[in-house]
């Protein structure tokens, strides 16, 4: 990315520098909105990757002996590492600062203190270990796509976390650059996902003939994800003042796990 009218950075390469830990060159200037958009609507591109990359490591433990909690453990670990931990981050931040009372000024200095308190403490705990150990029931019965999915499904909830009509919640950071910036790529990406709840059929686990039960359950996961960060992010809007990076990291994070749930059912 260059400012002014030089060559941008592509998308997936600046939302890589931006919210993974692979060492890909930086940008050599500040991004701004519109780098914030670009990289929004891809995204989903990266939860693609990244939920592959899961369900291989998984696919991969199913040839140890290990038990299948560890193997969710494992995972867990690798998608906070892949992330460098940043929307773990946002989810503690963002329960404590819903967790106070006050006016969203309050909440917001809660937010960026820094500090893990109970309810952030608490609300990880419970994410982390439910995470685990549906990646874990999924690997033992060899549900590779839905692992990937739920990984995917974490991804188009900030997408629509960044829909039109939410403002910022502050005047600098990341969610500066991205509130509000997701148009289209909103129901492009959920009805791509829609769509490839269907492989879910085929897929969940491998099978030789369709399961109509495994798809349905793929597009519930879909419908309800895109609820959940509807809603979840309107609130947070209320009590905030608007999204922050905090909260997209606490809307990635309570959608992957929902979707994990619900797969599981």
């Amino acid at each position: 990315m260059t400012s002014g009218d030089g060559p941008r950075t592509g998308a997936l390469h600046l939302a890589a520098s931006w919210l993974t830990v692979v060492p890909v060159p930086q940008p050599r200037s500040a991004p701004d909105a519109r780098d914030g958009t670009r990289v929004i609507a891809v995204v989903p591109v990266l939860g693609l990757i990244i939920g592959t990359l899961t369900a291989a490591i998984s696919f991969g433990f199913g040839f140890t002996e290990l038990p299948h909690l560890v193997t969710g453990a494992l995972c867990v670990a690798f998608l906070a590492l892949i992330s460098r931990g940043m929307h773990l981050d946002g989810l503690a931040d963002t329960a404590d600062g819903l967790g106070c009372y006050g006016a969203p000024e309050r909440v917001r200095a809660v937010m960026r203190s820094g500090d893990v308190g109970p309810f952030g403490a608490a609300t990880l705990a419970l994410a982390l270990l439910l995470q685990a150990a549906a990646i874990g029931a999924l690997a033992g019965d060899h549900r590779w796509f839905a692992i990937a999915f739920a990984v995917f499904l974490g991804r188009i909830a900030v997408v629509v976390a960044c829909r039109r009509g939410l403002p910022s919640a502050n005047p600098d950071g990341f969610g500066a650059l991205v509130a509000g910036t997701a148009r289209t790529s909103v129901v492009v990406w959920l009805l791509f996902a829609a769509a490839a709840a269907g492989g879910a059929g085929w897929l969940d686990p491998p099978a030789a003939e369709f399961s109509g039960s495994a798809a349905v359950r793929a597009v519930v996961a879909v419908a309800a994800v895109a609820a959940f960060a509807t809603v979840f992010t309107r609130h947070c809007a209320r009590r905030i003042g608007g999204v922050s990076g905090d909260v997209l990291g606490a809307t990635l994070e309570l959608s992957t796990t929902l979707a994990l749930v619900l797969l599981l059912l």
